[in-house]
Order: C-alpha cells, then sequence, then structure tokens
C-alpha cells in the first residue's frame, strides 16, 4: 500500500475522514501533516492501534497541545480504547508533568466523552489508602529499580530531602502506578514517553528506559512507541529519546 493509500486508509479510520485542520487557508500543509501521521507514523511498529492512541494522548497532553485531545481523544474510542484506559493514561503522567497541566487535558477529554455520549464516573481504580499508599509505593518501586537500589537511594538522601523521597513512593508510585486498568508495562511505557516529551530529563529517561526494560517491554517497544510521539515533540527531543533508549539497550 502507498503511503497516499495508507494515508486515506488511516484518515478514515482514525479521524472519521475528517480534515485536521479547521478552516482551508493551509491546504499544503494539511496534506504534509496527514501523510506523515497518517501514511508513516501510525502504521509504524508493534504496537496496538489502543497502545499507540494512548501513546499520542500522552505526548499531547505532556505538550499541552490542548486543543487536540477532543479529537485524539475520540480516534482513541474508535480505535477500541477504553475510557478508563484513557483516563488512566492522563493520571499516569501528573506525577512527571504537573497536576495542573492533567487537570486542563481532562477537560478535554470530558468533552470528548460527553460528544460520545459516555457518562460517568468511571468505576474507582485507586487501590491504596491513607495507610498503604507508601508501603504499596515503596514496593512498585523496589519492584521496578529492584530493592538495592532504591534502599540506596532513600538512605543516602540528606535528610532535608527525605520528604521528596517520601513523596516519590507514595504519591508517585502508590497512588498512580497501584491503579487499575493499566498494567505495570503500559505504565511504565507512558511514564518513559512523558517524561522524553518533556525534554531536558535525559537522566529521568535513561532511568525508566532500562525500568520498561525491567518490567517487560523491549527496545523495540521503546523506538515504537516515541516514533508515536514523533509528529507531536519533533526531532530533537525524538532523537534525545533513542540516544537513552541506546544507551541502556546497548550496552
Amino acid at each position: 500500500m502507498s503511503r497516499v493509500e495508507q494515508t486515506k486508509q488511516n484518515q478514515k479510520n482514525w479521524f472519521r475522514g475528517q480534515s485536521f485542520l479547521e478552516d482551508d487557508f493551509d491546504p499544503e500543509f494539511e496534506e504534509i501533516a496527514q501523510r506523515f501521521l497518517c501514511g508513516e507514523i501510525l502504521p509504524f511498529g508493534s504496537l496496538s492501534d489502543v497502545e499507540k492512541s494512548l501513546i499520542c494522548l500522552t505526548a499531547l497532553t505532556t505538550c499541552r497541545n490542548l486543543g487536540a485531545i477532543e479529537k485524539y481523544t475520540l480516534a482513541a474510542l474508535d480505535r477500541g480504547a477504553k475510557p478508563e484506559e484513557i483516563k488512566e493514561t492522563l493520571y499516569q503522567c501528573a506525577p512527571y508533568i504537573g497536576l495542573e497541566t492533567v487537570h486542563d487535558a481532562l477537560k478535554e477529554v470530558n468533552k470528548a466523552f460527553g460528544a460520545a455520549g459516555i457518562s460517568r464516573p468511571e468505576a474507582k481504580q485507586g487501590t491504596v489508602t491513607e495507610e498503604t499508599r507508601f508501603a504499596k509505593g515503596l514496593g512498585v518501586q523496589r519492584e521496578i529499580f529492584g530493592k538495592e537500589n532504591i534502599d540506596s537511594m532513600r538512605s543516602s538522601a540528606p535528610q532535608e530531602l527525605q520528604h521528596i523521597q517520601d513523596a516519590l513512593s507514595a504519591y508517585c508510585f502508590g497512588d498512580f502506578y497501584t491503579r487499575g486498568t493499566l498494567d505495570l508495562k503500559m505504565r511504565e511505557l507512558i511514564t518513559f514517553c512523558a517524561i522524553c516529551c518533556l525534554g531536558g530529563c535525559e537522566p529521568q529517561a535513561k532511568a525508566h528506559a532500562a525500568a520498561n526494560l525491567s518490567v517487560g517491554n523491549t527496545r523495540e517497544t521503546l523506538i515504537a512507541a516515541i516514533t508515536q510521539c514523533l509528529p507531536f515533540i519533533g526531532f530533537p527531543r525524538t532523537l534525545n529519546a533513542i540516544s537513552c533508549i541506546d544507551a541502556v539497550t546497548k550496552q
């Protein structure tokens, strides 16, 4: 299938044949954008369409491309993503990109749900309590990064920064990684993509590239995921992400 044919097919399957732009003032840009995203990027790699759609939403949310989130949420639903999977994808981004950024994106997701006739609230996904969030979060940290590594990091932190280590365990891992619907592999993949989409976080990107390997994702999966982010973050951050993947997988 040619790139033009692939574009037409994916434009129909993903975006109901609708234009990317809201007017007809830039038809050449429209054509370039459609053929790159629908003809080259969406067909690439072994990720499922649902996984691709969730990664696209991760990139759009991280980059604060709020105007596109409703459209891509509808596309995710059309490709088979469950409402809970979409919501959990955005929730998972919060420790890395900030609460208000995710809150703004959730408003757009809820608009899309309304347009699709999806009522709310969804079933509760949290699994921790005030009493268990720290211990369960620390357990997930140790599972992903290794008990020795996490315990060493916590013990070497100065007293004035111990609250950051506690928040990392209880909030980042306890409040989010323990939630339902998405498994650990998908949560780590979302985390890696969000960090790479931010840019300037290469040490953390390398750590989470390694974390992805530890939970069962592969180099191929990481490259496929960051490729889906490319249209939204550009080549510099994409190439930086690939360098982080290389640093971990080509040792």
